[in-house]
């Protein structure tokens, strides 16, 4: 559960989440797995979490965050219920940097106060 290396403040940055899975993930997510997916959607929706997905063999996941610092993805880990019940054995964040490809995610029209 650490970052890796410092994480220079930038508004405009991509984060890595990278989660290394306990060996018996499969047969313990059923019933964290819809909580978590809703959690990842909502984020999603929110313009922070722009790709997520599983490594094959499963063990291991990555995803990728638009934030303005870790803390935002920090947030998300702790409120995770794969990282609450003990699913992942480690977490840490990684800033990434777009060599080839759009290095923006396209804009998120966010509520307006009120």
């Amino acid at each position: 559960m650490r970052r890796e290396g410092p994480l220079p403040y930038n508004p405009d940055m991509y984060l890595a989440l990278i989660y290394d899975l306990v060996d018996d993930y499969l047969q313990r997510r059923p019933a964290y797995r819809e909580e978590h997916l809703a959690l990842a959607a909502q984020a999603h929706r929110d313009g922070r979490l722009v790709l997520a997905g599983a490594f094959q063999p499963p063990d291991g996941a990555l995803l990728v965050f638009w934030a303005d610092s870790p803390s935002a993805v920090e947030e998300f880990v702790q409120r995770d219920p794969y990282v609450k019940n003990g699913l992942v054995k480690s977490w840490r964040i990684r800033e990434w940097t777009v060599v080839i490809g759009e290095a923006t995610p396209p804009p998120i029209t966010r509520p307006g106060p009120g």
